[in-house]
């Protein structure tokens, strides 16, 4: 049975971090490629971050050097690093079973919200 769990997400002020994980059952993370993809109020998917099945990774060109993509194969998770957030950042955050875009296998979101 395949299952992708996220978690992580709460309420954080501007400036601050939180570390998203994606909790993976029923294939492997580390010869799979997957996506972070988030979705804000009002608004369309929108494509995050993605990692190949051989480790490469590519993150959405506004968000380099505020996000990072990466995983535990031991653990069977996928990570997604966020620091110095922003407001604009306040979305729901999903991993998805894709090498990017935003369509692909996704389970329940988690929620991140930035504000003051």
């Amino acid at each position: 049975d395949v299952q992708l769990q996220a978690s992580g997400g709460g309420l954080v002020q501007p400036g601050g971090s939180l570390r998203l994980s994606c909790a993976v059952s029923g294939f492997t993370v580390g010869n799979t490629a997957m996506t972070w993809i988030r979705q804000a109020p009002g608004k369309g998917r929108e494509w995050v971050s993605s990692i190949s099945s051989t480790g490469v990774t590519r993150t959405m060109n506004s968000l380099r050097g505020r996000f990072t993509i990466s995983r535990d194969n031991a653990k069977n998770t996928l990570y997604l690093q966020m620091n110095n957030l922003t407001p604009e950042d306040t979305a729901m955050y999903y991993c998805q079973k894709s090498s990017g875009g935003t369509t692909g296998l996704r389970g329940q979101g988690t929620q991140v919200t930035v504000s003051s």
